[in-house]
């Protein structure tokens, strides 16, 4: 057994003994009891006109029952703080405190994208407030005037440019007029956010007061709206955003419209047992081909096949959970999945990735740090040191969600190529960074350092990556 697995088996021992740990609720509502006490009590009082007599005999009577409960109170507050301790010493025990692999800090002159990477993740967690709060109290007098003489030079963006000034989930007039649009310089503003998949939304976006711009919240606030009917097994208000949206959703090949429409095809054939929605004509299997039959005409063209599954699905209804169908009409994971499709396009059609960027950055991070924690370990036991400031020293081993693109670690250098030190590969297969293949040279000539073979510089190839 490592001594890594002994460590986390420690924490989980403890982390189970707090979960068992008696909660607060009963701790609450004895401070409550005690609150409405001294409450009444105070009322007592005053209607009594101030009587010494009265306030004495009130206060009196109350004392006991609330130095008990305040006992009470300390004793749970006391084991709940003993358990939290123990929680704290044995991660103090197996996680010490250590210092950082490098003094350099990367992102030091980066200060404006931490404090955005911050804010849009505020802004997309729903926390609008807090969002507006700290943009506000980030910003610069400079950055502020820069937002807005971008904001105001909005009205002069020519027609040319292909920015298209309607919100994302209204519906769009492809009659434009030129000279409508002189006529109405209002409503040619474009805000961060409807421009965001463009080139001056994203410098917008760049800046982070213009983060405070309302409509981007009201999105993520229609997001998170959408997400909660979602939830509830409404998928209407989705249904109608991906509607409304679907030219663009074409566009990028999604099949997001389709899904939920399926789906609700599927809740809907369920029945009101199931769905607990009313026991009409629109619900049921009947309510199921009614609804595939105003709905599903407009997707013939893509996805003739899974419309037929669904009508033929029609001839089981009795005993859909032996039929052929049955994995069609599963709905344990479909609404959480719909829901993530939803998220992923809804921040794609604003420019955005799915996920916080800040929320990537700390996880690849947390996964990085140990093994580079180790490696410098390794490196100082050897009387060497890691000097390189702007590439991490080895591959780190992430998740294929987070995987964006190739990376190449020279075998020899132990360095990540860049677009000035790209690979290479020679006559023999294997790969090498420019730099080390220049070091090997002996006039013209080399020698692979992991086989026999030797070859020309002119015969090595650039690996695009």
């Amino acid at each position: 057994m490592t001594a890594q697995t002994t460590a986390m088996e420690a924490l989980q021992k403890e982390l189970d003994r707090l979960n068992r740990a008696p909660g607060l609720s009963a701790t609450e509502d004895r401070v409550d009891n005690i609150i409405e006490m001294l409450t009444s009590v105070k009322d007592q009082i005053v209607q009594s006109g101030m009587d010494t007599h009265v306030a004495s005999m009130s206060i009196t009577k109350i004392q006991n029952p609330i130095k008990s409960s305040f006992e009470k109170i300390n004793d749970d507050l006391k084991g709940v703080t003993a358990t939290q301790r123990k929680l704290g010493k044995t991660l103090d025990k197996h996680f010490p405190l250590k210092d950082l692999p490098s003094t350099h800090d990367a992102m030091a002159d980066q200060e404006s994208l931490i404090n955005r990477a911050i804010s849009m993740h505020l802004l997309r967690e729903g926390q609008f407030s807090v969002a507006s709060t700290f943009i506000e109290e980030t910003g610069d007098a400079a950055t502020l005037e820069n937002a807005n003489a971008v904001v105001e030079g909005q009205d002069q963006v020519s027609a040319s440019d292909n920015y298209d000034d309607e919100p994302m989930d209204e519906d769009r007039d492809d009659d434009d007029d030129d000279d409508d649009d002189e006529d109405d310089d209002d409503d040619e503003y474009m805000s961060p956010l409807e421009g965001a998949a463009t080139g001056l939304g994203f410098r917008q976006l760049q800046n982070l007061s213009s983060l405070q711009s309302h409509e981007l919240e009201a999105k993520f606030s229609q997001m998170y709206t959408i997400l909660q009917d979602i939830k509830s097994r409404n998928l209407l208000s989705a249904i109608e955003w991906a509607r409304s949206n679907s030219g663009e959703l074409e566009a990028r090949g999604s099949n997001l419209e389709f899904e939920l429409s399926r789906l609700q095809y599927v809740w809907l054939f369920k029945g009101p047992r199931v769905n607990g929605l009313p026991d009409n004509e629109l619900n049921g299997t009947a309510g199921a081909l009614l609804y595939a039959q105003q709905n599903f005409w407009r997707f013939g063209n893509r996805y003739i096949g899974e419309i037929q599954q669904l009508a033929n699905a029609q001839i089981y209804a009795r005993n859909l959970s032996e039929s052929p169908y049955r994995h069609t009409f599963s709905t344990e994971t479909a609404f959480a999945d719909v829901a993530s499709s939803f998220t992923r396009e809804f921040c794609s059609l604003l420019g955005l990735s799915a996920e916080s960027p800040l929320y990537v950055a700390v996880t690849a991070g947390a996964l990085a740090l140990p093994l580079l924690m180790k490696y410098q370990q390794a490196t100082r036991a050897k009387g060497t040191e890691w000097t390189t400031t702007n590439e991490l020293a080895f591959e780190t081993p992430l998740p294929e969600r987070m995987l964006y693109h190739s990376i190449f670690v020279c075998p020899v250098s132990k360095e990540q190529t860049t677009e000035q030190n790209p690979p290479m590969m020679i006559p023999c297969g294997h790969v090498l960074a420019k730099e080390t293949l220049q070091r090997l040279l002996k006039g013209t000539r080399f020698k692979c350092p992991y086989c026999p073979a030797e070859g020309l510089e002119k015969d090595a190839r650039r690996i695009m990556i």
